[in-house]
């Protein structure tokens, strides 16, 4: 896979996890979707395939109803 800035030498910081991390994403997209990242992480987080497949697993439902235009099950009412 073709590198993503510099991404390729970084670590995923998801708890427990060892591989080399292949996106970057924001804490609150993590956060959301309850997977628990390593300490003092703010920002943006790197993960890696595996955890990016499981966190888009996580979220179909909420990005489905964003894309219809209604408010998520874990967002607050409007």
């Amino acid at each position: 896979m073709a590198s993503r800035k510099g991404i390729e030498d970084k670590e995923c910081d998801v708890k427990g996890c060892k591989e080399t991390a292949q996106r970057s994403v924001s804490t609150k997209k993590i956060a959301k979707a309850g997977l628990s990242i390593a300490e003092g992480s703010r920002g943006k987080v790197h993960i890696c395939k595996e955890h990016y497949r499981e966190l888009k697993r996580l979220t179909k439902e909420d990005r489905k109803l964003e894309r219809l235009g209604w408010p998520s099950s874990s967002s607050p009412e409007r």
